[in-house]
């Protein structure tokens, strides 16, 4: 009892259960099971071996005004879990597309805004909202409940605590709670989870020390660690991801 366009292209082993709709410009790739009452517009690009739940709307027009019905897409990766209710709009002009990566799990009620990029291995936990144009990189964690401001970019190896309001970028491997959100630490759990040397952690505890503990401004206190910390990738990758921000970069917690 599904709606499907002759014209969607649909992959070998592909389930999809009645009441969804799926339109002409679709693609899906093979063994992803589309649940019950799924709609599935034009503009989608789903990979292989997803698993879309009731009630998720894929590719539908922007919520921007400066849409003005230019072809655009939402892509979601292979392996990737979107649960009920999730909504993935499609991009606009300035970007062309939004992208879901690949294993990531979208909990119940989140949404996912046009031109955003979700790295892989990503997981936003229910009702969260993610405005427009937002970079989140690989293997973030979000809590449920949290609102991200349009244009944020958010660090891999982040973890962002529950019913959080952010509106400055997070930079690699942190831990972000409390209201208003600040730095709390690194993520030393997931690091370990996924196999950091004990040589990169220690250089990252390093790192957010000059940063946040240091009183230090954030110019002065990059110099310092360009300076004197020894170059590893994680250095450099937590260097140029403070330097290329532009929102500027979370704040850190004033603990008195």
């Amino acid at each position: 009892m599904a709606v499907v366009h002759p014209d969607a292209q649909i992959g070998e082993n592909v389930e999809i259960g009645p009441f969804s709709v799926i339109e002409r410009d679709v693609v899906i790739g093979d063994g992803t099971v589309i649940m019950n009452n799924v709609t599935i517009l034009n503009g989608a690009r789903i990979g292989k071996n997803c698993r879309i739940f009731p009630g998720a709307v894929i590719a539908g027009i922007p919520q921007d005004l400066k849409f003005k019905g230019e072809e655009t897409l939402a892509i979601i990766g292979d392996n990737t879990t979107l649960r009920e209710c999730v909504t993935v709009n499609r991009g606009t002009a300035s970007k062309e597309k939004t992208v879901v990566g690949n294993n990531c799990l979208i909990m119940a009620y989140c949404h996912v805004a046009h031109d955003c990029t979700i790295g892989d291995y990503v997981i936003i936990s229910n009702a969260s909202q993610v405005a427009g144009e937002v970079v989140v990189d690989d293997h973030a964690v979000i809590g449920g409940g949290t609102l991200i401001h349009q244009f944020t970019h958010i660090g891999p190896h982040v973890m962002i605590q529950g019913g959080s309001k952010i509106n400055k970028d997070i930079p690699p491997f942190v831990k972000a709670a409390r209201d208003p959100i600040a730095y709390t630490g690194i993520n030393i759990v997931g690091l370990r989870r996924r196999n950091f040397s004990n040589e990169d952690i220690n250089a990252i505890q390093e790192i957010y020390r000059y940063l946040y503990l240091s009183q230090m401004n954030v110019s002065d206190a990059l110099s310092r660690i360009e300076s004197e910390i020894p170059q590893s990738d994680v250095r450099d990758q937590i260097l140029a991801f403070a330097r290329a921000s532009t929102r500027g970069i979370l704040r850190g917690y004033e603990w008195c």
